[in-house]
């Protein structure tokens, strides 16, 4: 391992996380002139964290024109832990702080797009530490490696490493052009729709501040309100209904592969019937909402048009992994929270701001399975499966059932974890579960003590910062944070 490498790269990502952090303080010190707002924390954790990238920078002057794979994939679980605990700063030094662990937990959420939170008066906090709040999340939902490797064009042929081990992104699919030229035009895009969906709230009554706030929250499926209500907050408006349905439709746009609007962007028409796993996503929305809808109009009778209306945008808000709320779903049927918990764990598409498992690991699953089935009584047969249009082979297979595996057996080692280390609190094994599978799939709320009408903050600091550490994994689509526990990684050459 070369440390060198590491520090140079770290250190220049923590120096770009300051620079976002005095962005949103000079955001507060202009709001200081009309709201109670005080910038000087923000001010502070800039410089401190400026402080540290820079220490990291000194000491890893080193001249390179490429990344190896190793240092790759080390510099990007080492980032987002790094920009995790530096992110945690604004909240402890702003009024009301948090303690380190609930600060860790709020930062982390925020980078890793999952938006469970520990605040339980959210609405208390100063108006730049919740712009900082929104800004990690957006940051986060393209990546901030991805944005490290648009913006800094000495990375060269070692940006691929990052490209690929940051995300669910598809290199493959990206080999026409150089990493670099495709994270550039993934981040016009991101800030494109993040620009529509802003002034669209805007048209629709929202102030400035709101307006950005939730553009930033919803584009990166984050889900993050400076509102303790959520989306809640508007559904009484007259035009409530038009907000919930403008915010689904960025929910479902931003689960669907960035690189298919890349697709889109460059004309490749073509392209476009391959992409089974978008169709597949917004199918399945559709067929969730319908029934769920129609399981809560005939158990709770409510209006058909009302019971489709929240099914709907909690179906969006689930499957994209957004996690925004306008209902307390925990009080449907048993039925309704079952299809909503597998849409939690499968996510949006691979390549998307959503996370989870992604659909297309399922549709390999589900292809995989039948290619067993049939196998069993016609070994000769040879087939071709494809995914989105790219073929799959034997080893492509093996690793997404292995995937699944490690997946399932991460939540089956974690929730045993979680309700050991929260015995004392008497925690269920729903609300274990429902903790463990909101954070290590990037969701947000959970079930039961951490459903939609709660939050994390009665949890233990050692279950905070272990789910932190679940956020991160999930993220990073387990292996490039598994990775760093492996001693052999670190040794020198």
């Amino acid at each position: 391992m070369n440390f060198r490498i590491l520090g140079r790269f770290l250190g220049a990502l923590l120096l770009l996380e300051s620079i976002a952090m005095a962005a949103c303080g000079l955001f507060a010190w202009i709001d200081s002139l009309s709201h109670d707002d005080d910038p000087y924390p923000l001010f502070l954790a800039a410089m401190i964290t400026a402080a540290g990238g820079a220490m990291l920078m000194l000491g890893g002057i080193v001249k390179i024109d490429r990344i190896p794979r190793r240092e790759g994939i080390v510099v990007v679980g080492l980032g987002w832990v790094l920009c995790g605990v530096f992110g945690s700063l604004p909240y402890m030094l702003g009024d009301p702080s948090l303690p380190p662990a609930d600060a860790l937990f709020e930062s982390v959420s925020g980078f890793t797009t999952t938006g469970s939170t520990v605040m339980t008066d959210i609405a208390s906090w100063p108006r730049g530490i919740l712009m900082w709040r929104s800004v990690t999340q957006w940051m986060g939902g393209m990546g901030i490696l991805v944005l490290f490797v648009a913006i800094l064009s000495y990375l060269g042929m070692g940006s691929k490493s990052l490209f690929r081990n940051e995300s669910s992104f598809q290199t493959g699919e990206a080999t026409t052009a150089r990493i670099r030229d495709t994270a550039m035009t993934l981040w016009y895009i991101y800030v494109c729709i993040t620009a529509v969906c802003a002034v669209g709230l805007k048209l629709m009554g929202l102030t400035t501040y709101n307006a950005i706030s939730h553009a930033f929250t919803v584009v990166s499926t984050g889900g993050f309100s400076p509102h303790n209500a959520s989306i809640a907050h508007y559904s009484h408006w007259t035009n409530g209904w038009l907000i919930e349905l403008w915010l689904s439709l960025f929910m479902v746009i931003c689960s669907i592969s960035f690189l298919f609007w890349v697709v889109l962007l460059r004309k490749r028409w073509k392209r476009l019937k391959d992409d089974e796993e978008g169709l597949f996503f917004i199918v399945l929305c559709f067929a969730s909402a319908v029934v769920i809808g129609s399981g809560v109009a005939a158990s709770q009778g409510m209006h058909p048009l009302t019971a489709l209306r929240h099914s709907w945008f909690t179906v969006t808000s689930i499957a994209s992994t957004t996690g925004y709320g306008t209902v307390d779903y925990a009080s449907w049927p048993g039925f309704a929270l079952i299809l909503l918990a597998g849409l939690m764990l499968l996510g949006g598409c691979s390549g998307s701001t959503a996370g989870g498992l992604k659909v297309s690991r399922l549709i390999v699953f589900l292809k995989t399975a039948r290619f067993e089935i049939v196998k069993a009584f016609r070994p000769n047969r040879i087939f071709r499966m494809h995914v989105n249009g790219n073929a799959l082979g034997a080893n492509d297979r093996a690793q997404t059932m292995v995937f699944v595996s490690l997946y399932a057996f991460i939540i089956l080692i974690s929730c045993f974890l979680v309700a050991l280390v929260e015995a004392s609190n008497e925690m269920d094994m729903i609300t274990a579960f429902g903790a463990v599978v909101a954070t290590l799939a990037n969701i947000g709320p959970g079930f039961g003590e951490v459903g939609p009408a709660e939050n994390f903050g009665h949890l233990l600091p050692v279950t905070k910062v272990f789910l932190s550490l679940l956020m991160i994994l999930g993220r990073l689509e387990l292996y490039a944070m598994l990775v760093l526990f492996m001693p052999s990684v670190w040794k020198r050459y």
